[in-house]
């Protein structure tokens, strides 16, 4: 019988590779294919890892979500790590887990937290539902990340955490910022979504604050089937606490379902409340969340992982190819920088559109648009200006007069791996084609 199951399955992957040969043969037409900014990359090999596990038919997450989490973790050099379901609910269970009573120092409603103006929503959005007071610093036009200095102008007596943003994929003056939250007993969350794979002096992004958050989104550097996200864990302290929230706020951590009915720990049913004996597994000592991927993404993104280090190359090559090019365009564009020592592993390439240009970003995105090359502005721009943010309990240093910048002159083009050689020289000739008027 397991023979014939594993003849069945060596048929079932041989059809899922014909399959993907016979569906990915459209030939690429510049002015008719549309050119993504971003887009999931994968073959055979990570559809058969998600057919192996439906046929072994448990779904939620198991064996491949524990060995994943034990690979991103050796990846980043985190000490532990979380799976959750977006990258979103990353940053949302970090700050819960701060907030958590079980943790000695932990955050309180009130508190205030330094985050960038020029931000992603869901990153406040975490900050607001746990009452939490952000505090919006401005942002440099070319690394589109905050300066060190601005964050320590920021800081009052109520300062309690450093939310960072590796803004697509460019590290943080970390250095500096890390010494100011060490000088003044801040906490540091790196929200790592945009920049997996990219290195300051060294070491990864997702590994300097207490934790940070990943996301796995399709438009990021790796997928799992299409949603996913993960929280490092950078102080051990918080290992109980955030699994607890990630699943339902549930005191019992040791329960696997391999470990027999007693649990790892062997005494599971010996626990109780009020005195009346209760099965640990049921028993909830936080008020938490379910936030869990399912094992079919954690299939994918093993093998994901491991092509991560091709992905990242070819995203710096087309970054490179860029900043060749544009650079003769710069009289109209601020460009991207990195930071020194920093080796970004870029999400875009950002254009911002110098503000005496003869030219708007309505203008230019929708004649690139029409040319079937998808754009994006950064994100939510300046967040105060966006509809849902306008009201929220806030602080500011200064006029964030950059981050309004972006809000208005800001975009960027995609340089995933699905963007080859081919696309590039088209999207630059579209870009030629506009900006020559003007030269």
């Amino acid at each position: 019988m397991n023979e014939n199951n594993e003849a069945i399955k060596s048929k079932i992957h041989a059809l899922v590779k014909q399959y993907l040969h016979l569906t990915n043969t459209s030939k690429f037409i510049p002015g008719k294919t549309l050119i993504r900014y971003a887009g999931a990359v994968y073959d055979e090999e990570d559809l058969n890892a998600m057919v192996d596990v439906m046929l072994k038919g448990w779904f939620g997450l198991g064996t491949e979500g524990e060995l994943l989490e034990k690979e991103l973790s050796d990846y980043i050099g985190a000490k532990r790590t979380y799976l959750v379901n977006s990258g979103s609910s990353a940053d949302l269970l970090a700050i819960a887990s701060l907030m958590s009573y079980q943790f000695t120092n932990h955050l309180n409603p009130g508190d205030e937290v330094i985050t960038p103006a020029c931000t992603f929503p869901s990153v406040v959005a975490a900050l607001v539902h746990h009452r939490l007071k952000p505090v919006f610093v401005d942002i440099d036009l070319e690394t589109l990340n905050p300066k060190a200095e601005d964050i320590k102008k920021a800081i009052s007596k109520k300062t309690r955490l450093i939310l960072l943003v590796h803004t697509l994929g460019n590290p943080n003056d970390m250095d500096a910022i890390m010494d100011i939250a060490n000088n003044n007993n801040l906490f540091v969350i790196e929200d790592n979504c945009d920049a997996f794979g990219s290195t300051y002096n060294g070491k990864k992004t997702g590994s300097f604050g207490i934790m940070a958050a990943q996301s796995f989104y399709p438009a990021h550097h790796i997928t799992t089937a299409g949603e996913g996200g993960a929280v490092f864990l950078n102080d051990l302290r918080l290992q109980k606490i955030t699994q607890s929230l990630r699943e339902w706020g549930r005191a019992c951590w040791c329960g696997a379902a391999e470990s027999g009915p007693n649990g790892t720990c062997g005494v599971r049913f010996k626990f109780k409340i009020d005195n009346i004996p209760y099965d640990h597994k049921y028993i909830f000592s936080q008020i938490g969340y379910n936030l869990k991927p399912v094992e079919i993404q954690a299939a994918m993104g093993r093998i994901q992982l491991k092509k991560a280090a091709d992905f990242i190359k070819v995203r710096k090559r087309n970054f490179g190819f860029y900043s060749i090019f544009f650079k003769k365009y710069e009289k109209y564009f601020v460009l991207p920088k990195a930071m020194p020592k920093s080796d970004p592993s870029w999400f875009a390439y950002p254009l911002t559109i110098r503000q005496d240009s003869p030219f708007d970003r309505f203008y230019i995105t929708n004649y690139i648009e029409n040319h079937m090359i998808q754009t994006r502005p950064i994100f939510a721009g300046n967040i105060l200006r966006q509809p849902g943010y306008k009201n929220i309990k806030h602080r500011k240093i200064g006029s964030l007069e950059n981050s309004n910048l972006t809000f208005t002159n800001t975009f960027f083009i995609g340089l995933y791996p699905g963007i080859e050689e081919k696309h590039i020289q088209y999207i630059c000739s579209v870009f030629n084609s506009f900006l020559h008027k003007y030269e």
